[in-house]
């Protein structure tokens, strides 16, 4: 449209944005006490309108650091906020904001961006695709029993959310920013995640795991009872730095009276809740679902940061329709990722990489399903090797 205009919105376009990406979750309005907690968390220069004239659409992002395989991390933009308003959906509006995003990103020196995906048949076109799964997980409270040589864990204390919300930025950083796909959390962050949680719950608690150096793991969660008087515990985050603590956690879930059921959403698909139980059967994964989007925005960076697994070197030629700079031939081998001339052994679009990027996928799994053109028949088992990770990759950042 030659009246649509893409920019940055200014401080007093904020509010009006976060209404209508509000609108577009079908959430009303929020109240002035909302805005004021959410408001801290916008980054002005990274919130992004369109036009026509009148707001239509918009997304925003904070800055933040993924760590990848091997320890590294690189500089990751969290994008989030992203609606278009009723009746302007499917005329180009978000592809305006993601070229506009994309584009912005990439001058920034972003090696990477993330999101969480409303829909998924959406993000795949600008790039993004599926790159970490997590599962939800089901506990019969009364039937649960921790096996006899489960670690006893340390003291546990139970704070309001006004006591603990002061103490979560460092709680976390001392948890939960090691694992493979963890993302940092800068003081932008904090204010939309304590506006969020407040929301869900009347009375949000968080427990704390105090072991032999310290605090080193730590829980929030709440209770909601249905019709039939049911009760349900919610844990909404659960990080621990070593097993004495997620056991130790895990003694205080069972403690808690007047509870049916625990349910713990968007966990690793490693995590060995099971393992602790005398009847394994007793944690129950309800669903596996995909947790994070990734977007490599600097595939030459991205692939070079991080390290690979014992196999001989593949060559991948990448296709990006957003971002044609990352379009070329790399090679990938134990020694790590560069550009190349050689010839391709696969060729693979943007969203497609973002999926091999973590190991999430096996590149043989992407190539069966034709996601993955392959010229030479051994390449997609070596990149199975070379792309493949010890453990589950997960962020564990819901934003």
């Amino acid at each position: 449209m030659s009246d649509r205009t893409v920019r940055i919105l200014r401080p007093d376009e904020q509010r009006g944005a976060w209404d209508l990406f509000r609108a577009a979750l079908h959430v009303q309005p929020g109240t002035d006490e909302d805005w004021d907690r959410v408001s801290k968390a916008y980054e002005a220069e990274r919130s992004w309108g369109v036009f026509e004239p009148d707001l239509v659409g918009t997304a925003r992002s904070f800055a933040a650091e993924m760590v990848v395989p091997g320890g590294a991390r690189l500089p990751l933009a969290a994008v989030t906020g992203v609606g278009v308003r009723a009746g302007r959906t499917r005329r180009g509006v978000l592809s305006a904001l993601q070229a506009a995003q994309l584009a912005d990103f990439a001058e920034r020196g972003v090696a990477l961006s993330l999101l969480y995906a409303s829909e998924g048949a959406i993000y795949g076109r600008y790039g993004y695709g599926v790159a970490t799964l997590a599962k939800r997980v089901v506990v019969d409270r009364h039937r649960a029993q921790l096996r006899l040589d489960v670690p006893a864990g340390g003291e546990v204390t139970v704070l309001g959310v006004d006591e603990a919300a002061p103490k979560w930025p460092e709680l976390y950083a001392a948890t939960a920013t090691g694992r493979v796909g963890a993302m940092t959390r800068s003081e932008v962050y904090w204010p939309g995640y304590e506006a969020s949680l407040r929301r869900r719950a009347k009375l949000l608690q968080t427990a704390v795991h105090r072991g032999p150096d310290g605090d080193d793991g730590f829980l929030t969660y709440y209770v909601e009872e249905d019709a039939n008087e049911h009760a349900k515990l919610n844990v909404m985050a659960f990080h621990y730095a070593n097993p004495a603590a997620f056991a130790g956690l895990w003694r205080f879930l069972l403690s808690v009276d007047l509870v049916d059921e625990i349910v713990l959403a968007m966990r690793p698909l490693d995590e060995p809740h099971a393992l602790l139980f005398a009847d394994p059967r007793m944690a129950k994964t309800e669903s596996t679902d995909d947790e994070c989007w990734l977007r490599l925005v600097d595939v030459r960076a991205a692939l070079a940061a991080r390290t690979y697994g014992p196999a001989e070197p593949v060559v991948l030629e990448v296709f990006d329709r957003s971002l044609p700079g990352n379009d070329g031939r790399y090679v990938v081998g134990p020694d790590g990722a560069s550009r190349t001339d050689a010839e391709p052994a696969l060729r693979l679009s943007a969203d497609t990489l973002a999926m091999l990027y973590f190991g999430t996928w096996r590149a043989s799994a992407l190539a069966a399903t034709g996601r993955i053109e392959v010229f030479d028949p051994a390449a997609p088992e070596a990149a199975d090797v070379l792309f493949g990770t010890r453990e589950s990759v997960w962020c564990g950042t819901f934003f």
